[in-house]
């Protein structure tokens, strides 16, 4: 059975923002799967079954904080995270990686890490950024506010926008309100089919923005 979120943890407590907002869209009827990616085999074999077993551990954290054992996991080895993680959701037919911020990211806001910065740059997926702190809200917490920010001739995003706000009973507002659960933000036009692009406009705009953020592939919706 393919994975439609691939969730990259290591752990830390910003991927457990990743795991929250995860769990929010898996309310969309969304299949999960956690990844955690290692860039290199040791040489010694005690020193590799330990590192096996540390990224392991950190996984089964994880699951833990879901409370579902069952959803799969992966360790990916790559000498680049982001790489590692595209291939995978390409593999899984996953239709979105799941990031959590920055670890120097003030609350409230998503300010995607070194790894998802890469896939903002030509990936052929979704990538979601968590807001700081997503963590910390109950687990009965749920996308109620999408925003969408793109150009009127973007229908990925906006079909994208349009069919979460019904998945999750979610209320479609503007760009305007002080604070969004979700904001659904498209490529640029010139774009190549299928991939993301930001202009400086968008991530200037984001930088002042305060939810998660959701970017979306040119020409190609998220389907949950």
């Amino acid at each position: 059975m393919s994975t439609d979120l691939i969730v990259s943890y290591d752990g830390t407590v910003n991927d457990d923002d990743a795991l929250a907002l995860a769990r929010m869209l898996a309310r969309a009827g969304a299949s999960l799967a956690l990844a955690y990616v290692r860039h290199s085999r040791e040489f010694d074999p005690r020193r590799e079954e330990l590192a096996q077993h540390d990224a392991q551990r950190r996984l089964e954290h994880g699951l833990a904080l879901l409370g579902d054992p069952a959803i799969p996991t992966h360790i990916v080895f790559s000498p680049s995270t982001g790489e590692g993680l595209a291939q995978l959701a390409h593999s899984e037919g996953a239709s979105m990686i799941v990031f959590g911020s920055d670890y120097r990211t003030p609350p409230g806001h998503a300010e995607p890490g070194a790894s998802a910065q890469h896939l903002l740059d030509g990936a052929p997926v979704a990538i979601a950024v968590a807001a700081a702190g997503l963590r910390t809200e109950s687990d009965a917490a749920a996308i109620k506010t999408i925003a969408l920010l793109a150009t009127e001739e973007d229908s990925a995003a906006k079909t994208t926008a349009t069919t979460l706000a019904e998945k999750l009973g979610a209320t479609i507002v503007e760009m305007e309100t002080a604070s969004v659960d979700l904001i659904v933000v498209g490529s640029q036009g010139a774009a190549p089919h299928g991939r993301i692009a930001l202009g400086g406009v968008m991530r200037s705009m984001l930088d002042t923005t305060h939810g998660s953020v959701l970017v979306v592939a040119h020409d190609r919706p998220v389907g949950l």
